[in-house]
């Protein structure tokens, strides 16, 4: 199965043709300013180009659990990192308040990204704001033909996972940095320009060679800014998004392509609670509900461009009837709720009762649309390398998945954790941690695990987006499968929730 997997990558992915209440006490270059005792780092405050052990190009979720990471472990938390990216939010005070709608900008987080969250100590701030649980999962297409509910108890958990406002996620995440010993230097500015020299001896430097000694012996890349500083650093961490301009700059290709989709996101309104991520798979594109707290739950809904033209465009009442179609009885019937022994498929999974666990359900009515609807292009995109000499790439910068599992953000998470080890790893064996030879550490340890997922989810993609009757069937044969077959179903809960790593199948 391995076999066949590692094919399907190599042809699908690789081969293809066709913030915050507390905001920035840490230094912001705009503003020169130092206090006596402090940790922070005034990029100003020498002749000399300010020089840092790390430079987080992107600000975002990924860079700055990477930065959180790094400041929760013993070995790095005493790293100078510069973190370079131009949105205000980062230099901004009171960005989330009490009793605002939900932002539709929404991450479902596995249990294994919120036992990373509690490791760097961002989870305790995120109790602290919105956020919504999920035990329950449905999943279900147009036809009527199958269905799957999955429970944290089949695999003996309390949660399936959690939806969280990407504001919270990167609010909390400042915070860890906010409170910790690293020393951070914040520049709101873009990257310019990258540039770095083969490495040579320092032999014939003073015992503290200068900044301009060491980039000269290629021990540090030189990045410039758009607000005309010059940064150093032994490492260049690209979290800077699926156009990356750190990945441009070091020359590391990409290979994948657009799918012919866009999503719609919004935030809705139920008169009851939602406890339950739902999804549907319709003729254009799946359609999720995910819960966000209160009587709010997050809309995430894919479809052709001419569509998601009209439905970002149609009136509220006209889009909510839309929606409720949907995830009702638009497109086609009910699944079936009977017993498996008397349908086409009881082959697969023999005579089997369903408990009211497990039958289908229909989701809470939408009575309101409660934010604006935003709409984005959908591709899939993978770097051929995440690393070279002295840059290494982390999220989006390196993958870019479709949304219709949630995992893209889990993945990005996983590459901060993994990259912080490396880098810890390094420090302990007192090796240069831009040396492409530590690097290829992170690189070994996440390019399969994001290969796997990324062939799952667009194998996923394209066996939904054909309306074939052969082809119905055998996707009701997967649905009965991974409803009815309890090892199956196990196996498939803990792989999307992160808690077991490939072989999916063994």
């Amino acid at each position: 199965m391995n076999r066949v997997l590692a094919r399907k990558l190599r042809t699908n992915v690789c081969g293809s043709k066709h913030i915050f209440q507390r905001a920035c006490s840490t230094h912001v270059t705009r503003k020169v300013s130092s206090t006596a005792g402090s940790n922070e780092t005034n990029a100003n405050s020498t002749g000399d180009s300010p020089q840092h052990d790390i430079a987080i190009v992107g600000g975002g979720m990924v860079g700055i659990a990477l930065a959180a990471s790094l400041a929760s472990k013993p070995l790095t938390k005493h790293l100078n990192v510069a973190i370079i990216d131009n949105n205000p939010l980062l230099g901004r005070k009171n960005i989330i308040e009490k009793g605002h709608l939900p932002d539709p900008r929404v991450s479902t987080v596995t249990p294994a990204t919120i036992s990373f969250l509690k490791d760097i100590g961002a989870w305790k701030y995120i109790e602290e704001q919105r956020h919504a649980y999920f035990d329950k999962m449905q999943v279900w297409d147009y036809t009527g033909l199958g269905y799957t509910r999955y429970n944290a108890k089949d695999v003996d958990q309390d949660i399936l996972g959690c939806v969280v406002e990407n504001k919270v996620l990167q609010s909390s995440q400042l915070s860890c940095v906010q409170e910790s010993d690293l020393q951070k230097t914040i520049y709101p500015a873009r990257l310019n320009s990258m540039d770095m020299l083969p490495s040579s001896s320092l032999t014939g430097l003073g015992e503290v060679p200068s900044t301009a000694d060491l980039f000269m012996r290629g021990r540090l890349a030189k990045l410039e800014l758009s607000d005309g500083n010059n940064v150093y650093a032994k490492l260049v961490v690209g979290a800077d998004g699926s156009k990356s301009r750190v990945r441009e700059l070091a020359g590391i290709k990409t290979t994948g392509w657009n799918y012919s989709q866009n999503a719609i996101i919004c935030t809705v309104e139920h008169t009851v609670e939602n406890f339950t991520a739902w999804q549907r798979f319709l003729p254009n594109g799946p359609i999720a509900l995910l819960p966000v707290g209160d009587k709010f739950s997050n809309i995430v809904w894919t479809m052709d461009p001419t569509e998601a033209s009209d439905r970002k465009s149609m009136s509220e009442d006209d889009f909510i009837k839309a929606v409720n179609d949907a995830l009702d009885y638009g497109y086609g019937p009910h699944p079936e709720t009977t017993s498996s022994g008397g349908s086409s498929l009881s082959w697969l999974t023999g005579d089997v009762n369903i408990s009211a666990k497990e039958r289908f359900e229909t989701p809470p009515k939408v009575v309101k649309l409660s934010s604006e609807r935003m709409m984005f292009p959908l591709s899939l995109r993978h770097a051929k390398d995440y690393v070279s000499n002295r840059v290494a790439l982390v999220g989006d910068s390196a993958h870019t998945v479709h949304p219709l599992a949630g995992q893209g953000v889990n993945l990005g998470f996983a590459d901060a954790s993994a990259l912080s080890r490396a880098i810890a790893e390094g420090i302990a064996l007192g090796t240069d941690i831009g040396e492409a030879n530590l690097l290829k550490r992170y690189e070994a340890e996440r390019k399969p695990a994001n290969i796997a997922m990324m062939a799952v989810l667009d194998g996923i993609q394209k066996m939904y987006a054909v309306n074939f009757g052969p082809l119905n069937a055998f996707r009701a044969a997967a649905f009965h499968g991974a409803h009815y077959i309890s090892p199956l179903k196990k196996r498939i809960i803990s792989y999307a929730s992160g808690e077991q790593s490939l072989p999916l199948f063994s």
